[in-house]
């Protein structure tokens, strides 16, 4: 295995052995006695790590795509008014997605590249008061831009409008307290920060959506996604019966509640903690090399990944250079400029020396170009940081 590269995408992501371990475990039946408690002690552990004490978890085989659906499909009837707040890729998806659905979307876009739509902008649109829904984009795997989440939620109370939250590249990573800022839904996929193996599309709705799914005058218009279904299968997992709508992952559910057993054993306050840290040091480093990154100013610049623009003279071959130096990490997703950039996750089970392992790919990838830097610069600034 020494030949093994470091995975340093933005998810999948790095998983621990033990949750690995759980994944290769022989698949049981869904129904089986072991299984059933385990999958209800992942539902009850997910109301930890979304901070919803109260909340209903939905866990789908599917992607983070499938997760977005599944609450657009519940919670959005055909002629009512949403609003997107969208910082990149997956606004643009999330705006696609409602109106599949027959939702009159407000895809309200930030104005450069990097940057979010203004409190103020959003508040002028919420002031009309016709909008039943509006997502947030927490942070955008596309961008790299970190969402104000909670102040976004505030106004959606104030004006009340139903707050769904986009947490795919966020939850497990970066701070996010559902019931406390007053999130009606947050949802997340198994690949990212949460530390499981692709598969899983994670959904927590708090009592506030569940009621707005209760009261809708019209069908599901998605058969596999409808929580009619699905509800009653929570429910029965949780309760530790069994139930059946369509076959569970069972062994990526395994790997699950591993994980979220790990991550509530770290902690939710120390986790949120060492992504901060982790984050400063990657981009205390890449910022010696003189790199840029797409956000627009640090308080919109996620922890869980960074995006950073290629230097003059250097183009996508740099991503093959760290690949040969051992490391793993992404080019640009964002239509319009993907050629310009590229991205580097930094989260999970991330440590400090995956993140001076990745600097020193990055320096030794560099130091092929044209472009000049001081060699050893990036590795010295992070650990600094670190210490």
């Amino acid at each position: 295995m020494k030949d093994r590269k470091l995975l340093m995408i933005p998810g999948p992501i790095e998983f621990t052995p033990t949750v690995l371990q759980a994944m290769g475990l022989p698949t049981t039946s869904h129904v089986a006695g072991n299984f059933i408690e385990v999958f209800g002690q992942a539902l009850v552990r997910l109301r930890d790590v979304f901070m919803c004490p109260d909340g209903q978890p939905f866990v789908l085989a599917g992607s983070g795509t499938l997760a977005m659906d599944t609450v657009a499909a519940n919670l959005i009837e055909p002629g009512e008014k949403a609003l997107v707040v969208n910082s990149g890729y997956f606004g643009d998806r999330y705006a696609a997605i409602l109106e599949r659905y027959g939702a009159v979307v407000t895809n309200l876009k930030a104005l450069a590249v990097g940057d979010v739509p203004s409190l103020e902008a959003v508040e002028r649109e919420l002031q009309s008061g016709t909008y039943a829904l509006m997502t947030i984009t927490h942070v955008d795997t596309s961008t790299a831009v970190k969402t104000d989440v909670q102040n976004l939620a505030k106004l959606g109370r104030q004006y009340n409008v139903l707050v769904v939250v986009d947490g795919v590249c966020s939850i497990a990573g970066e701070e996010l307290r559902q019931r406390d800022w007053g999130v009606d839904v947050a949802l997340t996929a198994s690949q990212k920060a949460i530390g499981v193996p692709p598969g899983l599309a994670l959904v927590m709705a708090a009592p506030s959506a569940i009621a707005k799914f209760r009261a809708r005058k019209s069908p599901v218009l998605n058969y596999y996604a409808d929580w009619t279904e699905w509800l009653p299968v929570m429910q029965a997992y949780e309760a530790r019966k069994p139930s059946y709508f369509g076959t569970p992952a069972v062994n990526l559910i395994w790997a699950l509640n591993t994980s979220l057993e790990e991550v509530l054993r770290e902690g939710m306050e120390p986790r949120f903690a060492r992504h901060r840290r982790l984050a400063a040091a990657f981009k205390a480093g890449v910022e010696a090399l003189g790199l840029r990154q797409l956000p627009v100013s640090s308080d919109k610049s996620a922890n869980t990944l960074s995006a950073l623009y290629y230097p003059e003279g250097v183009d996508a071959t740099l991503v093959k250079g760290v690949l040969d130096a051992g490391v793993i990490i992404a080019g640009g997703l964002l239509p319009g400029v993907k050629e310009k950039y590229f991205r580097v996750g930094h989260m999970g089970a991330v440590t400090s020396a995956d993140i001076i392992s990745t600097l020193g790919a990055i320096e030794l990838a560099l130091k092929r170009t044209t472009y000049r830097f001081n060699a050893g610069d990036a590795v010295r600034a992070a650990q600094e940081r670190l210490m």
